[in-house]
């Protein structure tokens, strides 16, 4: 039986299964840093590798009553620092906590915060179903990091992003209660929204055991069109006529930099010439899918493409997204990256793009980008050189223009990555005083000693 009174470290180590507890401090460090590579990372006072509700419970009741943070994570695969650690506090990792259970009457997927969000497409595709959601990471980053940053993907142009799959999730909150939100309904308006209300949160209000997932029938084989633009402008104006008249299942953007940073990886010829590449991509019924594609591509032409390439080859459509897919990881070959997770309503996409290129040019400072076009979700990723440190000082200053730039256009400082530390500095003038402290009341709420992933998001104030 879990024991639930632990006020020392040494008692909480007995109320847990053999192995739980890491706090040899080389084993800790593959657990202090998320992709973002957080420089201010804590050394924890332990790594928790935890296996079920109750021994989440057993954690947080232990933080509870010492004032321990907790900073909860999963597969460390995110790219704002939202799961960095916190000194002396503890990490509570969820990565054992793998079940998936697929439900084909009701459509639905139970499973473990720390399953892969692969894992779970290929639990579902043994059903004849599909669960939509796709970040470029999806064979390495977990559903509960993808529900805590309410994560997005090459999909989510046509089919949204993770809230619209999370029917139910059960919750411990800052207390060590554990609670059960939504269910299995596709209709239900009784109470406040609570379980949207943790999509996206980040960790800071309590801490996701299960997921209950929506799934739907699988997805047609898509037909694909790759396009390539000699502008940025001609390409984002493709995309606005494409998504002013369609909803294509995909629709992706490339510029110079990341095609050539692919290139370099890929070897598939891809034009290093051009100033920006789109993907797209119709999953419509048979016949219906070529029709959509053929519209996209007159739209192409007419707005100046050099080149345009369609394909209903399964293999030869994937390769062009394996391409897209890789596009962070071929660029950070060139050097370390601050990445960037920028929206803005699609009318000011241009904007952002041409705008992002000039402070490019006027802080001299290599910006790639990759988009997320049909939705206005860019990805700019800023090199800088390490060992230089006048560079670092101008990429640091670029990225903080990429933001304020990006709120200037009416958007947002983060469509999928979450807020985490890497941009908690620019939440306050996004979201305004009125919505900041209306943030702030809800967190006191759930979390009133802060001890939920403290610095996350939120300015840390200290416990109440």
């Amino acid at each position: 039986m879990i024991r639930n009174d632990a006020q020392t470290l040494d008692d909480l180590v007995s109320s847990l299964p053999p192995g739980s507890v890491i706090t040899d401090p080389a084993s800790m460090d593959a657990y202090r840093w998320d992709r973002a590579n957080d420089p201010n990372a804590g050394v924890p006072l332990a790594v928790i590798r935890v296996t079920s509700t109750e021994e989440v419970q057993t954690v947080v009741r232990y933080a509870a009553a010492t004032g321990t943070p907790i900073v909860p994570r999963g597969a460390g695969s995110g790219l704002s620092g939202g799961s960095t650690a916190v000194q002396g506090g503890i990490v509570l990792s969820m990565d054992r906590m793998k079940s998936i259970e697929i439900d084909p009457v009701t459509r639905t997927a139970v499973a473990g915060p720390g399953a892969f969000n692969a894992e779970v497409k290929a639990a579902a595709a043994a059903q004849g179903l599909w669960y939509p959601p796709d970040p470029s990471s999806y064979e390495i980053c977990s559903i509960g990091g993808n529900v805590a940053t309410n994560a997005g993907g090459l999909c989510c142009v046509k089919y949204g992003v993770t809230t619209d799959y999370v029917l139910g999730l059960t919750v411990v909150l800052g207390d060590g209660r554990a609670v059960r939100l939504g269910g299995a309904r596709l209709k239900d308006v009784a109470g406040f929204s609570l379980t949207k209300l943790f999509v996206g949160s980040e960790g800071t209000l309590g801490v996701i055991t299960e997921v209950l997932l929506r799934l739907i029938p699988e997805q047609r084989q898509p037909t694909t069109l790759v396009a390539t633009f000699p502008t940025l402008d001609s390409a984002t104006d493709a995309v606005l006529a494409i998504t002013r008249s369609m909803r294509p299942s995909m629709l992706e953007f490339m510029d110079r930099v990341t095609i050539n940073a692919v290139e370099d990886t890929t070897r598939m010829g891809l034009d290093r010439e051009a100033a920006a590449m789109l993907i797209a991509q119709s999953d419509e019924p048979a016949g219906h899918a070529a029709v959509e594609i053929g519209l996209i591509e007159d739209i192409c032409n007419q707005n100046g493409a050099t080149e345009c390439y369609s394909t209903d080859d399964p293999e030869e459509g994937e390769a062009f997204i394996v391409a897209r897919r890789m596009a962070i990881p071929a660029v950070e070959k060139l050097g370390a990256l601050l990445l960037e997770d920028v929206g803005v309503p699609l009318p000011r996409l241009g904007d952002l793009v041409s705008g992002i290129d000039q402070i490019s040019k006027n802080r001299d400072v290599t910006i790639a980008v990759i988009a997320h076009a049909g939705d206005g979700n860019t990805h700019p990723l800023l090199l800088l050189d390490p060992t230089d440190e006048e560079q670092q000082r101008r990429a640091h200053v670029a990225y903080g223009e990429v933001m304020n730039l990006a709120i200037q256009l009416g958007g947002t400082i983060t469509g999928e990555h979450g807020v985490g530390r890497l941009k908690r500095p620019w939440l306050a003038e996004y979201l305004g005083e009125d919505v900041l402290e209306l943030n702030h009341r809800i967190k006191n709420a759930l979390d009133p000693q802060g001890i939920l992933n403290p610095g996350a998001v939120l300015e840390h104030h200290g416990g109440h």
